[in-house]
């Protein structure tokens, strides 16, 4: 059986691990355009921001692992074409500039994303970076070391990440977004509020409710940034507005989303049952509103690339789906999410409501405690739990795994006020703050 693997990063590097474990015998192909793989760019901010000092620890594999496990590795090739017809691809040495065209009896897409790139006048200046891979990562890392002064554009997770790091590194940072609030698709105000102010306390210039319209060179070597509703001068400039699937080769061939993300059935084949598709490349089965999205994670990726191995011959473990669990910490304070905001709710016509309190995570008699920020979003019909959110400078992260179960198992806010969880005085009250939580969105419905 011959297997061919197109992109190697997280999907990619586990598929193959996969499909070598479970079919020692398969002759696997990998093609990656480029020289690395494996790199977890959700550490890129950690190393800008001198967090991380080796960065070769952001990478968990190497095309040398891979092929001592029985892999080809064709590094630096990049893939022209797909016949799925014909069961073909063709592709191009980089190095060489050979082309060759190859049989496959399956195909594994794992082609990522790349980072949106609005067609914004000045926007190919060379001032203006992107920030996804390795080669980003160690671009931004030398061209900060001449920038004073650095705008992110873009106040998603990355961004958001990326203009803390260059606040503690002496840099003076901007940070520019069209929305009017940091990271609205993950937050309500209450907490986004509370985020902006740390920015501003460390020095960052937030431009919210701003468009970029172009991008000049200005005449003191700098960077002119025009939005719709002033200028920023800049040494540097981050663009991080999102990422699209990298799917074109496959267009016309399988069933994609709008965006061009791949759909695929519980067993990560798509429309057609010899290709299958995985991470960046592929739309997830998003728990919360049982429908495909877009959610480009690593968490999603690596999962579903160990189920292209695990299917790869015949359906055997089905795709549990994602809530898109994601989190981070800026300034001492673990904010963390999961599920459904209930803006997000609401948007998409799915009844909802949402209670928002804070509590300390464990009793006052204690030398110390700190207050936890949280959100509970849920069915008030059903009672399910649809979504939430935590943000403490106590370490609350794990609480979104906990909130991430309860989605996936469709369990209710009644579930949650009673279950069973430890009580230490070390750790948390009689009731842990979920159970709170839980216990405040029944005296709301109760209240209806």
């Amino acid at each position: 059986m011959k297997v061919t693997v197109i992109g190697c990063t997280h999907a990619g590097t586990f598929a193959i691990k996969q499909i070598l474990a479970d079919h020692p015998d398969a002759e696997v192909t990998v093609y990656e355009r480029n020289d690395n793989i494996s790199f977890l760019s959700c550490g890129i901010a950690l190393y800008l921001g001198g967090q991380v000092a080796d960065p070769q620890g952001l990478f968990y594999s190497n095309p040398e692992e891979l092929h001592e496990l029985g892999a080809d590795v064709q590094m630096n090739h990049n893939v022209l074409a797909v016949d799925a017809a014909h069961k073909t691809v063709t592709v191009e040495d980089l190095t060489t500039h050979e082309q060759t065209t190859t049989a496959y009896d399956k195909l594994v897409m794992t082609s990522g994303s790349w980072p949106i790139v609005p067609k914004i006048p000045g926007i190919d200046n060379a001032k203006v970076k992107l920030c996804k891979n390795w080669n980003h990562a160690q671009a931004l890392f030398e061209d900060a070391k001449d920038a004073k002064r650095i705008t992110v554009i873009g106040a998603g997770y990355i961004g958001a990440e990326l203009a803390e790091a260059y606040s503690t590194t002496g840099h003076d940072v901007t940070l520019i977004d069209a929305q009017d609030r940091v990271m609205p698709k993950y937050f309500d105000a209450q907490f986004t509020d509370t985020i902006e102010q740390d920015y501003r306390d460390h020095g960052v210039q937030l431009a919210l409710g701003e468009t970029v319209a172009n991008f000049e060179d200005a005449a003191d070597g700098s960077l002119t940034i025009n939005t719709d509703k002033g200028s920023y001068q800049t040494d540097l400039a981050i663009l991080c507005i999102g990422f699209r699937p990298n799917t074109g080769l496959l267009k016309g061939q399988v069933d994609m989303a709008p965006n061009g993300a791949i759909l695929t059935d519980d067993y990560m084949r798509s429309s057609n049952p010899d290709i299958f598709a995985a991470g960046d490349s592929a739309a997830v089965h998003y728990n919360p509103t049982h429908q495909s999205a877009y959610i480009p994670l690593a968490t999603n990726a690596v999962r579903q690339g160990i189920l292209v191995g695990k299917n790869l011959t015949q359906p055997t473990v089905k795709y549990l789906g994602t809530q898109s669990s994601s989190g981070l910490a800026l300034y001492g304070r673990t904010i963390v999410s999961t599920g459904l905001t209930l803006a997000a709710a609401n948007q998409q016509g799915i009844k909802a409501d949402q209670v928002i309190i804070t509590d300390n995570y464990r009793p006052e008699f204690m030398p110390t405690t700190e207050p936890v920020l949280m959100s509970l979003v849920f069915d008030p019909d059903t009672k399910r739990i649809l979504g939430g959110a935590l943000m403490s400078q106590y370490d609350v992260s794990q609480s979104a795994n906990t909130l991430s179960v309860c989605i996936q198992n469709n369990n209710t806010i009644d579930d949650l006020a009673m279950v069973d969880m430890l009580f230490q005085p070390n750790f948390d009250r009689p009731f842990n703050y979920l159970n709170i939580l839980a216990q405040a969105a029944q005296a709301k419905v109760a209240q209806a």
